[in-house]
């Protein structure tokens, strides 16, 4: 039977809760070296295989490899990209609430581009030969180079002293990411642009300015980079953007509505579907939805969290819409967690029970509502 064509009202951000068998074998590979490459890629293929059912049987049309073969959501992809290399330095990482990630730090040592023969390019094709419904892959957003990357860590002399050069730079390689995807088949491509959300934050607005950069300049910067990597893209792939305000083992970095940004979010970007973060007071109101443009776009507010294994109530998932619905039109609208379970590898704290409830309840409330997936 044919899967119909995303956009769903019923869809998931992309990383899931790694099983026991993805842990021990990659602690096997990276620290003990006890296995092999081949041997680990053999346990990642049956542990997605296994993540790929799980989603079917909840019921969703669009699934993910879970981010199994990832340490980090953004990391791995950008250090495979040709002129960036993830380091580990003393006193690197990110801060979050409570808790540090781990010393990773990116870095820019040559001209960027985009490899022919970027991993993901695989990883996205593995999980397009093992689904029977949309096969979709999760990859960071453009911004997360810029944003991410300190200026003492460029090597390259024209970026750090050209914005402009390090912006189309940037763009020219993520315009070769899409094309690169579209000829490996993939119609539904995720970039997890999170910094349109950090930047809304007034901390972190505070800190940029402070560095002497404009935070509403970056986010129309960032909005720039976004639709100039997508817009030439076939009519026939759509392009999803997820944004969030950090998820590392439950903890979180930024808070604020998202009124900075929402204008440049909905009418700059030429995205197709929003993944928005709205399970916690910290992602402000529901009012810059009335800034989503009437068409197709579809925007899908995270109600569920992935932060906490309680599950919310249907009935009050469905009094959210109603809400909702005041500043978008509810054909417009779909539901999705509000980020991925585990946007590292360490994952939050869930367990897997938990998750697949959370998955229920996602299909359970889009059928409620709209009355399909």
């Amino acid at each position: 039977m044919a899967v119909a064509k995303p956009p769903y009202h019923a869809d998931v951000v992309g990383s899931f809760l790694r099983p026991d068998s993805i842990k021990q074998a990659r602690k096997a590979h990276f620290e003990d070296r006890s296995i092999s490459a081949e041997e680990l890629a053999a346990i990642e293929d049956q542990a997605i295989i296994d993540v790929i059912r799980m989603q079917e049987d909840a019921g969703l049309k669009a699934v993910t490899d879970g981010e199994f073969r990832r340490a980090w959501w953004h990391f791995d992809f950008m250090g495979m990209l040709n002129g960036l290399d993830v380091i580990q330095r003393e006193g690197g990482g990110i801060q979050f609430h409570g808790v540090h990630t781990r010393q990773d730090v990116p870095v820019i040592s040559d001209k960027l581009s985009f490899p022919a023969d970027h991993p993901m390019l695989e990883h996205y094709k593995f999980v397009a030969a093992n689904t029977k419904v949309t096969p979709k892959i999760s990859i960071p957003g453009p911004s997360a180079i810029h944003f991410r990357i300190a200026d003492d860590d460029i090597a390259v002399s024209e970026y750090k002293h050209d914005a402009e050069a390090y912006f189309e730079a940037i763009t020219a390689t993520y315009k070769d990411a899409v094309k690169a995807f579209y000829d490996a088949g993939c119609r539904y491509l995720q970039m997890d642009d999170i910094f349109f959300a950090y930047l809304c934050d007034p901390k972190i607005r505070a800190e940029r300015k402070a560095n002497g950069e404009d935070p509403d300049w970056l986010i129309g910067r960032y909005a720039k980079m976004m639709h100039d990597a997508i817009v030439d893209r076939p009519d026939d792939m759509l392009i999803g953007m997820h944004m969030c305000r950090g998820n590392f083992k439950s903890t979180w970095v930024a808070e604020g509505a998202y009124d900075p940004a929402a204008d440049a979010i909905f009418n700059q970007t030429d995205v197709d579907i929003y993944f928005m973060e709205y399970d916690t007071d910290r992602a402000g109101g529901l009012e810059p939805l009335r800034l989503l443009p009437k068409g197709t776009k579809r925007v899908l507010p995270g109600f569920i969290t992935t932060k906490t294994p309680e599950l919310e109530n249907i009935d009050d998932l469905k009094r959210k819409f109603d809400e909702a619905g005041k500043y978008a039109d509810l054909d417009q609208l779909g539901i999705a967690p509000q980020c991925g379970f585990a946007s590292t590898e360490e994952g939050n704290d869930l367990t897997l029970d938990d998750q697949r409830r959370k998955l229920d309840l996602l299909v359970k409330t889009a059928e409620a509502i709209w009355g399909e997936v």
